[in-house]
């Protein structure tokens, strides 16, 4: 077995024995933890008594942070015309149609968020292979196929999160930085909680959220009260 780090041990020390914690008390853990040379990323996951293999028991969903996520969201939007002119003042990295598409086809994913107009999705649904596993498809349930390019692209950019539940029933997001105030940062994650509780599919029997873990990119993590964070 590896030998841990003096950074790891400490780290490690901090949050032994400590679990079901309120929100305030897990991001103060969590922040003062994260002592790595860069700004960390606040990470949050969740796992939910759902079966995703089934259509009824599918979450997904978008939030808005209130203090954003402390990261440069890169901006993929295929339009054409006057919708296209609407992304680029928006302030869209990458605007495109047929051009975009053979771009992404050669292996040109550097972007956080695609977006889309209806009339190209005949386009962008021959990127399905590409796009879903990255979860990068454009998808009107979460507004990211709309005729309201500048909202979608101004959304994106303004701290918008989407989450999606993973195989097994887990939603993970990325919910600020290490260097965000505590109190923004209660905000952020009470927000995404909030959402994914707000998402619940019809299909979910029994327990929904069953355990939630709050984290940085380098730290340990430290497991909240599911019904105090639901309920904040």
């Amino acid at each position: 077995m590896a030998k841990l780090g003096k950074r790891t041990r400490a780290a490690r020390e901090a949050v032994a024995g400590k679990a079901n914690l309120t929100v305030a008390e897990a991001v103060a853990l969590v922040k003062a933890n994260a002592t790595s040379k860069f700004d960390e990323t606040i990470e949050i996951a969740l796992n939910l008594g759902v079966d995703t293999r089934h259509a009824d028991q599918m979450v997904r969903g978008v939030v808005g942070l209130p203090n954003g996520t402390g990261k440069t969201m890169r901006v993929a939007v295929f339009a054409r015309g006057p919708k296209a002119d609407e992304a680029k003042a928006a302030g869209a990295d990458v605007i495109g149609a047929e051009d975009l598409m053979e771009s992404i086809q050669a292996g040109n994913l550097d972007f956080d968020r695609c977006i889309a107009t209806p009339d190209m999705m005949p386009i962008v649904g021959r990127l399905g292979k590409i796009l879903g596993p990255r979860n990068l498809m454009p998808n009107p349930k979460v507004g990211t196929v709309t005729m309201d390019v500048k909202a979608a692209v101004e959304a994106a950019k303004g701290g918008e999160v989407q989450f999606k539940a993973e195989k097994g029933g887990v939603v993970h997001a990325g919910v600020g930085k290490a260097s965000f105030d505590e109190a923004k940062l209660v905000e952020n994650v009470s927000a995404f909680i909030d959402a994914v509780a707000k998402a619940r599919p019809s299909g979910a029997k029994g327990a929904y959220m069953k355990k939630i873990v709050l984290t940085s990119t380098m730290g340990p993590g430290v497991t909240l009260d599911v019904d105090a964070a639901v309920s904040e």
